[in-house]
């Protein structure tokens, strides 16, 4: 998987590339990253990359040529005034490349981000991810250039490179080998339900015991216990992934059940 993030502030992102399993997956080529600063696109000296939105109105919006030279670039890796971006004409055109890496733009606007979506995403060969700013970016970039509009939740944030980790911390770790496929089965949201708690040393904490059945080794017994807590801590915190799953038929009976019987006794 190749993440190319278009930003002007690549400084912010860099970071998250070098640390942690990010630096040990691209040390091991399972992951790669390029940075592109769309301020290297500008045309005046000042580099300047945002304007005043025709009609009026509060704040500045991102200009749309850097952009698409930015895009252009991290699609065919061609920079500046020779690109093929270069009259309003041309900008208005249809995408010419259809078979080209997956643009986002990370906006408020988009759609709802999900465990779902981020599987889809993490199986494709390449992300181009678009860091807005200020009030956006010009509406015909994302007519012509961007394949999926993608909000991170139901608020603001002033840095379209947030969520841009956002999606990438998601879906890196999905990708083959990143991570032992083994770990992901039982996490939060994997079979519709939430992760079960989880305990480690000391035995006793704060006069608080791990319970008993975690230290049984009893496999079955384990698994039962952590099945019912995943569904209970589902029913408390989310109960519209549970009704969700009934809807959708994902349940299989034994979790049925357990829902049955934790919701008759309520």
């Amino acid at each position: 998987m190749k993440y190319t993030v278009l930003t002007l502030f690549p400084e912010i992102v860099d970071a998250f590339f070098a640390n942690s399993i990010m630096a040990k997956a691209i040390k091991r080529g399972i992951i790669s990253y390029q940075p592109v600063n769309i301020r290297d696109f500008a045309a005046d000296k000042h580099k300047t990359c945002d304007d005043a939105p025709y009609g009026g109105g509060p704040g500045m919006l991102m200009l749309a040529e850097p952009l698409a030279l930015a895009i252009d670039f991290a699609k065919k890796g061609v920079r500046g005034q020779g690109s093929e971006i270069s009259s309003e004409s041309d900008s208005l055109s249809p995408n010419p490349y259809p078979l080209s890496p997956r643009v986002v733009y990370l906006s408020p606007s988009g759609k709802p981000f999900n465990q779902e979506m981020a599987k889809e995403l993490a199986a494709e060969k390449e992300l181009i991810l678009i860091c807005g700013r200020y009030e956006g970016i010009d509406q015909r970039i994302i007519d012509r250039y961007v394949d999926d509009e993608i909000s991170v939740g139901d608020y603001v944030l002033s840095s379209g490179e947030v969520a841009a980790l956002a999606i990438i911390d998601t879906t890196y770790r999905l990708v083959d080998s990143v991570i032992n496929a083994q770990s992901l089965d039982e996490e939060s949201f994997s079979g519709g339900l939430l992760e079960y708690p989880q305990f480690t040393r000391p035995e006793v904490f704060d006069t608080i015991k791990v319970p008993e059945v975690l230290l049984s080794g009893h496999h079955e017994q384990i698994r039962l216990w952590r099945l019912e807590k995943r569904v209970e801590k589902t029913l408390q915190q989310r109960p519209d992934l549970i009704q969700r799953g009934r809807d959708l038929g994902i349940f299989n009976k034994e979790i049925n059940g357990i829902i049955d019987r934790l919701t008759e006794s309520e």
